[in-house]
């Protein structure tokens, strides 16, 4: 049986508008060049590309009471995604992404669900025996550390473009082994990667867009050029990113090739006009 990942995060019903450029800060008129709805999130998009290389998933996450509620587990349980929802009263996480052709990105969070307290008791008999949680930035998830913590499984979380200043984002810094980033919140992002693993994380790994991306263990300084890749639409790309590297570490792979691994799984999602390519089957 494939290895069990457990992801804890928001996942999204997204409405994508592509634009020639974004809006400038004035009022007038600009025509959308294509817009479509699908699925996103960053515990989606981890997900999707963890089942898609063949891995057993389960996302807990938080919805609402909607119709995008029904559509974010019809599409989430179609990829082969086993859903634990904690469903509340009012809508669902959705957002407005104004995006150019070149990667430029608005994200305007249209709602967000209430928060739920959390079931610890549940989310921990869905941990026992997994081999690695993934602990994405929410306040569900940020309540659940310290229960993730008693499992003794390897925790894996996403700080997106953290500025190593966010209160919120600490317990999630202290209590991973492994740690993703961007660059775009520090202008040198190397010092607080060689403190994590001295402070006794396993690996902090920074994305660097177009420039690849770069890995701090033990051993130092790893690096990864960018694969070529013919996007059409960047959306989900550090999430597939994440998931190669998460899938190739569990098999086994030393960090350059989960490094090389996770650089052609990100091909995958920039390539495509969803988050992954299953999900342009469920929504066809």
């Amino acid at each position: 049986m494939p290895n069990q990942i457990l992801i804890s995060g928001p996942v999204s019903w997204n409405r994508i508008v592509y634009l020639d450029h974004l809006p400038e800060p004035h009022p007038h008129m600009q025509f959308a060049l294509e817009n479509f709805e699908t699925v996103g999130g960053t515990s989606a998009g981890k997900a999707l590309h963890l089942t898609g290389l063949g891995r057993q998933v389960t996302c807990l996450t938080v919805v609402g009471d909607d119709d995008a509620a029904v559509r974010l587990h019809s599409v989430l349980e179609a990829a082969g995604i086993n859903v634990h929802s904690d469903s509340v009263p009012g809508a669902s996480e959705q957002h407005l992404n104004l995006m150019t052709r070149d990667g430029q990105r608005v994200s305007l969070y249209l709602s967000t669900p209430e928060c739920a307290e959390p079931d610890a008791a549940r989310f921990r008999d869905l941990g026992h025996g997994a081999d690695a949680l993934v602990m994405d930035l929410s306040e569900a998830s940020r309540a659940l550390l310290p229960d993730a913590a008693t499992l003794g499984i390897p925790i894996w979380t996403d700080l997106h473009d953290y500025d190593d200043k966010s209160d919120f984002h600490e317990p999630f810094v202290r209590a991973a082994s492994y740690l993703f980033m961007n660059a775009d919140g520090m202008p040198d992002p190397l010092p607080f990667m060689r403190a994590r693993v001295d402070a006794g994380a396993t690996a902090v790994v920074c994305t660097l867009g177009a420039e690849g991306a770069v890995a701090f263990d033990a051993a130092g300084l790893h690096r990864v050029a960018a694969e070529p890749a013919r996007v059409r639409d960047s959306n989900g790309a550090g999430d597939a990113f994440f998931a190669g590297f998460l899938h190739s570490t569990l098999a086994g792979a030393t960090i350059e090739e989960a490094l090389a691994a996770a650089a052609s799984q990100a091909v995958v999602a920039l390539e495509s006009k969803h988050l992954h390519p299953s999900v342009a089957d469920e929504l066809a």
